[in-house]
């Protein structure tokens, strides 16, 4: 059974869907909610659950909220998690931290590039497709080894929040059994 952490920095609904997923499985398990944002939503939604959340500052508790994860977990996701995974998590982690990008990178990656930033530029570009992409977390942003795409159909100039709305369905739909079979191919071959 692996052990997951979710790493989640604003409402949680992929941490949740992650959970939820994995709650009844034989191959995996989410252990640790972590968040670095103590007015996060993912915090309330986690209240009535059987998982342990912790906040954390990045700036201060780092080594220390690193030395919990490898006592804890064996896999990190992050799931709308707002800062850049620390060169020594990378390391201890190594191949085994994963991310859910909301966009088909490499288009609509790096620094700044998050939520409605990544939907208006998708709209703004007269893109036909958008999507999301799961990818391995290195020490740069969105630049890991991509696991899996998933597409969806835009219009050009389509409001963000219509694209929004159609690349959040295929979060939900993809990304907890995209890690299960990456948690089967990759993580149990190791």
């Amino acid at each position: 059974m692996f052990k997951i952490a979710v790493l989640a920095s604003g409402s949680g609904s992929n941490a949740q869907n992650l959970y939820e997923y994995f709650e009844d499985s034989q191959l995996a398990r989410v252990e640790l909610i972590v968040t670095n944002n103590p007015k996060a939503g993912v915090i309330s939604r986690f209240q009535d659950k059987n998982t342990a959340v912790l906040v954390f500052d990045p700036s201060t508790d780092s080594q220390e909220m690193l030395n919990k994860l490898k006592s804890s977990v064996d896999i990190i996701l992050l799931a709308g998690y707002m800062r850049l995974i620390p060169k020594d998590w990378t390391k201890a982690f190594a191949h085994r931290i994963v991310n859910i990008h909301p966009a088909l990178l490499p288009k609509y990656g790096g620094k700044g590039m998050y939520g409605r930033r990544v939907h208006q530029a998708v709209s703004e570009s007269g893109d036909l497709e958008s999507g999301i992409t799961i990818h391995l977390v290195n020490e740069r942003y969105d630049e890991g080894a991509i696991v899996a795409q998933f597409k969806v159909q835009v219009t050009p100039g389509e409001p963000a929040e219509e694209i929004e709305s159609k690349v959040r369905a295929l979060e939900q739909e993809h990304y907890a059994p995209t890690v299960a079979k990456w948690i089967k191919d990759v993580i149990s071959q190791q």
